[in-house]
């Protein structure tokens, strides 16, 4: 899956790159020296956003070669090691049913949560599968997908002028060498554990905890994460 490459020589693309979730994660991982490849539908987009991420993360990362690149989707599925997602849920679903071939054979982190809102605030939206970690394993067959990066706040993410980010990132996924690179790289994130929290059908409550979470961050100004006790 990442030929015997450590993680820190990895590839890292970003689908969904222009969104808060994609765009914060993109910007921390440059930070942190990470090579990232930005993807969007509109690569042109995609182009804006990788020189601005890149410029950001340069200014926060002193020593730190930054490289940031931005392009379509697809492009970027192509040419990654390794795959964040992080589109809307409401375009998850067809994003990732036209990359199942250049994705294929690679690890693909899945960081989107099935959430709206109506009056009472925020709420978990049922999918099909179970969850969406389980909806994107279903479209894609031969990748390794992995649930990770549910629990993060896109507004800390974004903000480097906080350096590291006290949190841990619950990891679940079906193949133990996916799951532990997926550790690895959110270990390369200051402040941040990647903690294995169970097999692919244990997503559902890992994606649905981020609603748990917006309720609190709502009710007290904040942006909560979570941190794994006695680990």
């Amino acid at each position: 899956m990442s030929d015997g490459r450590s993680v820190e020589d990895l590839v890292v693309g970003v689908l969904g790159g222009t969104g808060p979730q994609g765009r914060g994660l993109a910007v921390r991982l440059a930070a942190a020296g990470q090579r990232v490849l930005l993807g969007s539908r509109d690569a042109a987009r995609a182009g804006e956003v990788a020189e601005q991420v890149a410029t950001r993360a340069a200014a926060a990362a002193a020593g730190v070669e930054v490289s940031v690149q931005g392009g379509s989707n697809v492009d970027v599925a192509g040419a990654a090691d390794l795959v964040i997602v992080a589109v809307p849920f409401a375009g998850h679903a067809d994003t990732l049913a036209e990359l199942a071939t250049p994705l294929a054979g690679k690890v693909v982190v899945d960081c989107v949560v099935p959430m709206a809102f109506d009056e009472l605030g925020a709420h978990a939206v049922d999918v099909p599968e179970g969850s969406v970690a389980q909806q994107a394993a279903a479209l894609l067959p031969d990748s390794h997908v992995v649930g990770a990066f549910h629990h993060l706040s896109a507004v800390l993410l974004e903000d480097l002028s906080r350096p590291t980010i006290d949190g841990d990132v619950m990891v679940v996924g079906d193949v133990r060498e996916a799951t532990d690179t997926v550790q690895a790289l959110a270990g390369r994130l200051p402040g941040m554990r990647g903690v294995y929290a169970g097999r692919l059908r244990n997503a559902r409550q890992v994606e649905a905890l981020t609603v748990n979470l917006v309720s609190v961050n709502r009710r007290y100004k904040v942006h909560a994460g979570i941190r794994v006790t006695d680990v």
